[in-house]
């Protein structure tokens, strides 16, 4: 018979407060909002203190002053974060081969076959904690929820917080249903949740008990399968650890502009430097893509996606190729607020034919030698000149590292 698995999920308390006042004691046990860095008004991340007070994830910060004028409000720095992510899976390393970053502030763990070294479950995660203490700070703390699988930990980790320890057992999975509001599952959000009430599904027992037909009805094969298996309180997914490198299937980059941008050119600047950002990512995988897709989101939402018979790794081919089929109707747009653009298609540079001419292989090493000069001195140090003027934008890893290039970058570092 196969051993029950033993699945953490640790998810840092209030974590981009936290990691503030960790690095500036004068911010604790003070009401402290984090803030997108490009100067957008939107609380990000909010400490325990502004929870205290009602203040919480999304909400504007004019609103939130309101409900505290004293409210400290500050920038997020997302390369701070991740350093402190980094450390975090350094002390995990040696508790568990199978940890997986979840987030850049959650990671999974299996630690099913190393539980015994520790002394238990339990002594285990209170030693982790005495370490997150002593290595990474007094103010920074995280709970911890472990059950049999990830869909129940990651359940669990939400129950008691901040710095608590919950278990899910397979017989306390009724119990706690009774009690958990079905967006405490992770993969329900609102929106799934008010389709869910459209059906009569209020809360996770309604959804045990709901039938695999009904589910399949509203929400297709795919997602009504999922729904019952959250219902039932099955989840037979792996931690995949962080060592392991990624296939990398697309490169892309998203941004939200600071304001509702009305000037065309500054839109395309942002783009233009966009694509720069992506080239740069396709060049150090070492890859080139043939289709590009691209998202503008404003007052008039425009998206396209082709495939080229030519392969591409720079930030000029890739602008080029999309910018004719934007230009007439950016020229109708009343603002752009958010940009996103990708490249998939991807092949192994060397595997691609050479051109007949060294035009291609003149670009390259053009390419190369500015990659070295950033490399050197910071991403965007060399510049197309259509950027004169133009604000750098900070190439960061997200709050939910979604860029898979970001973690197999992660995974050589280790």
């Amino acid at each position: 018979m196969t051993a029950q698995k033993i699945i953490f999920h640790i998810d840092f308390d209030s974590f981009f407060a936290s990691v503030e006042q960790q690095y500036n004691p004068k911010l604790r046990n003070k009401p402290l909002g984090v803030t997108a860095a490009n100067s957008r008004t939107c609380i990000i991340a909010s400490s325990r203190e502004a929870k205290r007070l009602g203040i919480k994830t999304g909400d504007r910060s004019y609103e939130a002053q309101k409900i505290c004028p004293n409210l400290k409000l500050i920038s997020a720095d997302f390369n701070k974060y991740f350093e402190i992510s980094k450390k975090f899976l350094n002390i995990c390393k040696d508790y568990s081969p199978f940890t997986e970053l979840f987030s850049i502030d959650e990671v999974f763990m299996d630690v099913t076959l190393t539980t015994h070294l520790f002394n238990g479950t339990f002594n285990m995660i209170n030693l982790m904690k005495l370490r997150i203490r002593e290595e990474i700070g007094e103010y920074i703390t995280a709970s911890f929820g472990i059950s049999h699988n990830k869909l129940l930990a990651k359940l669990g980790s939400g129950m008691d917080k901040p710095n608590g320890i919950t278990e899910i057992t397979p017989e306390d999975v009724l119990k706690v249903y009774r009690t958990a509001k079905l967006t405490d599952i992770c993969g329900i959000g609102e929106r799934i949740k008010r389709r869910l009430n459209d059906i009569g599904i209020d809360n996770l027992i309604q959804l045990r008990n709901a039938s695999l037909q009904l589910l399949v009805k509203e929400f297709g094969k795919v997602e009504g399968h999922f729904l019952k298996r959250v219902g039932l309180g099955i989840d037979e997914s792996e931690v995949i650890p962080y060592t392991q490198p990624q296939a990398v299937k697309s490169v892309g980059r998203s941004y939200c502009l600071p304001k509702n941008e009305q000037d065309k050119r500054i839109v395309l600047q942002n783009l233009y430097e966009l694509c720069e950002e992506v080239g740069i990512k396709l060049r150090r995988l070492g890859k080139k893509g043939k289709t590009i897709g691209l998202g503008l989101n404003g007052s008039v939402y425009i998206k396209m996606r082709k495939t080229f018979r030519e392969y591409v790794d720079t930030g000029s081919q890739i602008f080029n190729l999309v910018f004719p089929f934007i230009e007439k109707d950016l020229e109708k747009q009343q603002y752009v607020r958010q940009i996103h653009i990708w490249v998939s298609g991807l092949e192994e540079k060397e595997k691609l034919t050479l051109s007949l001419f060294d035009l291609e292989g003149k670009k390259d090493r053009i390419a190369n030698a500015i990659d070295k000069l950033n490399d050197k001195f910071g991403d965007h140090t060399i510049r197309n000149g259509f950027l004169l003027y133009a604000d750098k934008l900070t190439t960061v890893p997200n709050g939910y590292l979604a860029d898979r290039y970001e973690r197999n970058k992660l995974s050589s570092e280790f």
